[in-house]
């Protein structure tokens, strides 16, 4: 098991989610953040942050984040953004990068309970990929798991179903009610959605995809927030945040229903 970077927030920062009568609503945003430097080249965390705090999310996926490397100016991403947004931060490597670290994070807006960092497999020509899972209870007392993920990029989609196959197999043990955000690097009905599908269930529907990238001019959907086991949570809006500056991804804000 890899290593993760772990900072726990001061209590003042962390808020409680909307209840419900039936429930708790969650707030779940997936982002890809380019590594911090937005499509002008500059660098600025802070507009990555206005987005992410304009979602007022529970729980956010980031992709594409560095911990001290050297085009991220040194700095440990995933922490900065949680000052920036008063949400609890966990980054975790995929793999070692330009004088520091690549690979994923979460945001909480509630205290970490279990962290995992969980190596998918990948070929020795593609870059390593992870999956990041928490688990944590929500204001109503229940508890759940997060995980957030990258998958292959590449246009073959050999490493990016291995991928899926191995979410799959491992949090398929889980015995909480769980959540999966990411950048998939797939559209939906490809093979690595369809191998994902046959245990998760997509929050997007597929009489109406909203589009994800790239976010000037969004044109395809690798964007995804999914939930299992199907008859514990129910989607109550989806959302696509375009910020063309922030990332060349646009934001995916899902709002859930963990249904008792």
């Amino acid at each position: 098991m890899k290593p993760v970077v772990l900072l726990f927030m001061a209590a003042c920062h962390l808020s409680f989610g909307q209840q419900q009568s039936d429930g708790v609503a969650v707030r779940v945003l997936s982002f890809n953040i380019l590594h911090g430097a937005t499509t002008k080249g500059d660098f600025d965390l802070d507009a990555i942050a206005k987005v992410i705090n304009g979602a007022r999310p529970d729980f956010v996926a980031l992709q594409e984040v560095d911990y001290k490397t050297r085009r991220a100016k040194g700095y440990d991403l995933a922490t900065e953004l949680g000052w920036r947004t008063k949400l609890a931060p966990l980054f975790a490597r995929a793999m070692e990068y330009d004088g520091g670290e690549y690979g994923e994070a979460v945001l909480s807006r509630y205290t970490f309970l279990a962290t995992r960092n969980v190596p998918l497999p990948f070929s020795g020509k593609n870059e390593p990929r992870a999956a990041l899972e928490i688990t944590t209870v929500l204001p109503s007392g229940d508890t759940i798991a997060f995980i957030g993920t990258h998958l292959d990029h590449l246009q073959d989609d050999t490493d990016r179903v291995k991928q899926a196959t191995e979410i799959n197999n491992v949090f398929s043990y889980n015995t909480y009610p769980t959540l999966l955000a990411g950048d998939l690097n797939d559209v939906p009905g490809s093979t690595t959605l369809s191998i994902l599908e046959q245990m998760w269930t997509p929050s997007y529907r597929k009489g109406g995809i909203q589009f994800t990238f790239p976010s000037d001019r969004p044109a395809k959907k690798i964007d995804y927030v999914m939930y299992y086991p199907k008859d514990k949570w129910k989607v109550l809006k989806t959302e696509v945040i375009a910020d063309p500056i922030a990332s060349d991804h646009c934001a995916y804000l899902v709002t859930l229903q963990l249904l008792r």
